[in-house]
């Protein structure tokens, strides 16, 4: 897998892309600024574009306006945002016109490089990552009179890992459960969110983040 990293922290840059050669991962560029990461991905062809949410010099959302650009340049681009506080507003920009290809992960998920190249690999094959923590805030504030609210704790537990991009398989070994159960916990989350359970990963990611766009 070939990645390009965009990260205006060099320490931060760096020391993902010491990480990810250890790992195996080709990384074809590393910048700091919005133009040197179009330009690199022009030329490198990555698989994955890593990217800081913000960057110079505005150090806002350049990164999500650089996620738009490469989408419509390179669309076969999966684009792995990076973000160093849950920012809702900003997910469901990111996601509302297709959230294929497309993760949200926080910076302290790099702490555990297994689970950030899981991510890495699902985004690489056309699927969705979305941190759990994003989905945490939502349904710690969801109102009593929605949807979200009537799920157990349980089903918080495993709708978190859903929209990670993680198949019934993968739910039930990070959980230790069968997967007969997480099939049961998935069938009741859905029918309580009135989605359709579809059997294909990225379509239930995608079910997930639709709903949340609400």
């Amino acid at each position: 897998m070939r990645v390009v990293i965009a990260d205006d922290n060099l320490i931060v840059r760096d020391g993902l892309a010491a990480l990810l050669r250890e790992a195996g991962v080709d990384v074809a560029a590393q910048v700091d600024r919005v133009d040197d990461l179009l330009a690199e991905v022009d030329r490198c062809a990555p698989d994955v574009a890593i990217v800081d949410i913000r960057m110079a010099p505005t150090y806002t959302d350049e990164g999500l306006h650089a996620a738009r650009a490469i989408r419509a340049r390179h669309p076969r681009v999966g684009i792995l945002i990076l973000s160093q506080f849950v920012e809702v507003g900003i997910v469901n920009r990111l996601i509302t016109q297709s959230a294929e290809g497309l993760g949200y992960v926080l910076k302290d998920r790099l702490a555990d490089l297994d689970e950030f190249i899981a991510a890495l690999h699902r985004v690489a094959d056309g699927g969705s990552a979305l941190d759990p923590k994003v989905l945490v805030d939502l349904l710690s504030t969801a109102p009593a009179g929605e949807p979200l609210a009537a799920l157990t704790h349980r089903e918080r537990e495993v709708l978190a890992l859903v929209a990670e991009g993680r198949t019934n398989h993968g739910i039930a070994e990070r959980m230790v459960i069968t997967e007969g159960s997480v099939q049961k916990y998935v069938s009741s989350i859905f029918g309580k969110l009135g989605l359709p359970a579809g059997d294909a990963d990225h379509r239930r990611v995608l079910s997930v983040l639709a709903y949340l766009q609400h």
